[in-house]
């Protein structure tokens, strides 16, 4: 199956990344990593014929550092996998340290990428080397009450999370490797074993974000490929989400029924003449791709909510 996505209107980013679909509050979040700057905004109608919406004015909250990803809070507000630290965003704005790995003190400046909570809550987040020196990142956990686990190193890129829809398979992304690998995930302790390898993605591009729908399918953002491609849960290639725009850096399942995918990509490190020919780089792109995406559970620092339970607080405010 092969599809193609369509650009929004939000203005592109440097280097647009970690999507993730807010149901309490109906709109989506996501990075620009080097920015430092979170942004969110709401799904409205789309001025075509494609069937499809599209993003309104979007809302922008900036941070004193880079941010990889945010993830909503079952208290409200969202976690900021930020720097090296985890940041709290409560419903004004208002930023507060939360928790921070011990980061290896070897002179490699390093930064967070990818996060995601699994379904208890718990947040994996990873981190790389600015430079992607190779094998200074380590993935890690953090609990609600804050404690940080180590759960593998060394990685140079750290990426891809995901998890099936039973919870008992965790999908992962050393970009560099070129390939996605899958690890059995014990849903009560959340610890990892038997990784293996999944699906290669082959000398046409890096496996970035993923995002996995109710049938258990992966969809991988393909970095310098312009697609996104969906893996059944075999690992057999089962569709192409074409992008117009080489550096196509995560998707994620959105909208009320989950059954739109956005997919974000990045204009960082793109020559003149590469933005020429890609006038939509950094931009979020948009398909219905004839699946239903799992819903996204938030960060569990709420105990009187379930982890699959929709948070109801307000917009943090910040600059449009």
């Amino acid at each position: 199956m092969h599809l193609t996505a369509l650009p929004c209107a939000p203005l592109p980013g440097r280097l647009t990344e970690g999507p993730v679909w807010h149901a309490g509050h109906g709109d989506l979040l996501w990075v620009d990593i080097t920015a430092g700057l979170v942004h969110r905004a709401r799904l409205v109608d789309r001025d075509d014929d494609s069937g499809l919406p599209d993003l309104g004015p979007r809302t922008t909250l900036s941070l004193d550092r880079t941010v990889g990803a945010v993830a909503p809070c079952a208290s409200g507000g969202f976690l900021a996998a930020a720097g090296t630290s985890f940041l709290r965003v409560d419903d004004a704005g208002v930023v507060t340290p939360f928790a921070a790995p011990v980061i290896p003190d070897d002179g490699t400046p390093r930064r967070f990428n990818d996060a995601k909570c699994d379904p208890a809550g718990r947040l994996l987040a990873g981190t790389m080397a600015h430079d992607a020196t190779r094998g200074a990142g380590t993935l890690y956990r953090l609990d609600p009450d804050g404690t940080v686990t180590s759960l593998l190193s060394p990685v140079t890129i750290s990426n891809g999370l995901g998890w099936s829809p039973d919870g008992r398979l965790l999908y992962y992304a050393d970009s560099p490797t070129r390939r996605v690998d899958v690890f059995d995930h014990d849903p009560a302790t959340g610890a990892l074993s038997a990784r293996r390898p999944f699906a290669d993605i082959g000398p046409a591009g890096l496996p970035d974000g993923l995002s996995v729908d109710t049938e258990g399918r992966v969809w991988v953002a393909v970095w310098g490929a312009g697609q996104v491609r969906a893996y059944t849960s075999d690992g057999a290639l089962h569709a192409v989400v074409t992008v117009p725009a080489s550096q196509v850096s995560s998707c994620a399942f959105a909208g009320p029924d989950l059954d739109l995918l956005m997919i974000t990509t990045a204009a960082d490190g793109l020559t003149a003449e590469q933005l020429a020919a890609e006038p939509h780089a950094g931009r979020i792109f948009i398909c219905r791709p004839g699946a239903t995406g799992l819903p996204v559970p938030p960060f569990a620092d709420d105990p009187t909510q379930s982890p699959g339970s929709s948070t109801t607080s307000n917009d943090p405010r910040g600059s449009a």
